[in-house]
């Protein structure tokens, strides 16, 4: 234990000598988003491997693209040898007693990527808030009764709905942006409309708008056409929060783009919360990197497909306060066999509910049948990450080894990056799950699943291969 505890001791020694390096190295804002946060792990001194602890996923993957060779660098300088850097999720960031301006030097400033119109947009929005009216909450175009208290929670979005709280609670101040993923039908839209409802029922004089990302692109093209730009602009950043769905659809729609971009930067910087809803990663909307980039701020977090238990806690509140309540055990029978989405479990108890009120008898065995006839209740074949690794390697002419090793002959890492990109979209386990079966680190998955999904859009022989790959899997 004591030995341990002088690691410890050690590793936050050297990590201190270096933040002394890095804090000359790169602005204010650079220092306060991305590196005083950072959480110094453990130090490897045999493999010279060097642990950072950071919030989450994505900002590990943000870091390792923008940051490792400048935080290696500068911890090479404080051992005395080349270093080797890696990021580790999970870590509630640390507080740095170092300030920018108390210890800048001559060095130039570096940054990842800046843009030099956000203050523009800023000082021009600040412009607009003395004489734009505010529209009143009463407008807020969400269903009253998507609240937080109607929310089921278990283990596959306790997680988000933690984090949703906290936005709901303190707009702007907590998780900002919250980018809020997952598949269809498990609840991402109910989420971010009980924030919304939460806002305003703590502030009635909160100004939110909710819509999707299309009604947004409708919107500017229609302000564009009409001339009406200024109104537009004063519309979505004189607001306390902005909270789009469907953000994926952003994707190809470049003057949109550009306008949301802005509108980000200004709520962003007044600390007006925004909240961001997508069916994918945030890698994998194929947004801009500029844009991409601004999700790490704050909290990129996915919402997975219910177990048994959710699925059966969701059914018997759903059917709360209604007149017909079906039996417990007809309930566990429709959360058994429809296991796709949320939508589903919905309709089938519609479907039951409605032969009831018909004078109907329900038996369990006919409300079965009723089932697999409306649903397909066969369920999708599960896909083992095991399966995927062998398949793969099978169609890249490489070796199962080979897949898992370190080698990085561009076949291999192709091959080891498709099997990475299928294991994450075919089954769901987490990007530490499937790192763990590739004895990688998280990070590395994300970027894998970022390459190949990029260049799937534009290589059709990859895109003819992973397609055949899929079509074998679920055979």
């Amino acid at each position: 234990m004591k030995t341990e505890q002088m690691c410890r001791q050690g590793c936050e020694e050297i990590w201190t000598a270096a933040q002394h390096q890095l804090i000359r190295m790169v602005d204010q804002e650079s220092w306060e988003r991305f590196i005083a946060g950072l959480v110094p792990v453990s130090y490897d001194p045999e493999n010279s491997v060097f642990s950072l602890g950071v919030l989450n996923d994505f900002l590990c993957t943000w870091l390792e693209k923008n940051y490792r060779e400048l935080l290696e660098t500068a911890l090479s300088k404080v051992i005395e040898k080349p270093t080797r850097i890696d990021f580790l999720s999970g870590y509630t960031p640390v507080a740095s007693p170092l300030v920018v301006n108390a210890e800048r030097k001559t060095e130039p400033a570096v940054t990842a990527k800046p843009e030099s119109r956000s203050a523009c947009s800023t000082t021009q929005s600040l412009r607009m808030r003395s004489t734009v009216s505010r529209r009143p909450a009463r407008d807020l175009n969400v269903r009253p009764d998507f609240t937080f208290d109607t929310f089921v929670v278990g283990d596959n979005n306790k997680v988000c709905v933690a984090a949703a709280r906290a936005v709901a609670d303190n707009p702007g101040r907590s998780y900002n942006p919250l980018f809020v993923y997952g598949g269809c039908g498990l609840g991402k839209t109910h989420l971010v409309q009980a924030i919304a409802n939460e806002i305003v029922r703590k502030n009635p004089d909160a100004v939110i708008e909710y819509l999707t990302s299309e009604e947004f692109v409708n919107l500017y093209v229609e302000a564009v056409q009409e001339n009406k730009t200024s109104e537009f602009r004063r519309r979505f950043r004189n607001i306390d929060a902005l909270l789009i769905d469907d953000v994926q659809f952003f994707k190809g729609k470049v003057g949109s783009t550009e306008e949301f971009f802005h509108t980000f930067n200004t709520l962003y910087n007044a600390h007006k919360q925004i909240v961001l809803v997508a069916d994918r990663t945030p890698h994998e909307t194929g947004l801009e990197d500029r844009i991409v980039s601004r999700f790490a701020w704050g909290l990129p977090t996915e919402i997975l497909p219910p177990n048994f238990e959710t699925r059966l806690a969701i059914l018997r509140k759903k059917q709360e306060n209604k007149p017909i309540q079906l039996d417990d055990n007809i309930l566990a029978m429709i959360a058994s066999r429809i296991q796709s989405n949320i939508r589903n479990l919905e309709s089938a108890l519609t479907l039951l509910s409605m032969n009831v009120s018909a004078g109907i008898d329900l038996t369990l065995e006919f409300a079965e049948r009723l089932i697999e006839e409306r649903f397909d209740v066969s369920g999708p074949r599960e896909i083992r990450i095991e399966n995927i690794q062998k398949i793969v390697a099978h169609h890249f002419d490489v070796r199962l080894s080979d897949l898992l090793g370190n080698k990085r002959p561009k076949n291999i890492a192709t091959a080891r990056m498709v099997a990475m990109y299928l294991a994450r979209r075919l089954t769901d386990q987490s990007f530490p799950a499937i790192a763990e079966q590739f004895n990688r680190n998280h990070a590395t998955v994300v970027h894998a699943v970022d390459t190949i999904s990029r260049r799937l859009e534009s290589e059709e022989r990859l895109r003819t291969m992973v397609t055949e790959i899929e079509r074998q899997l679920k055979a």
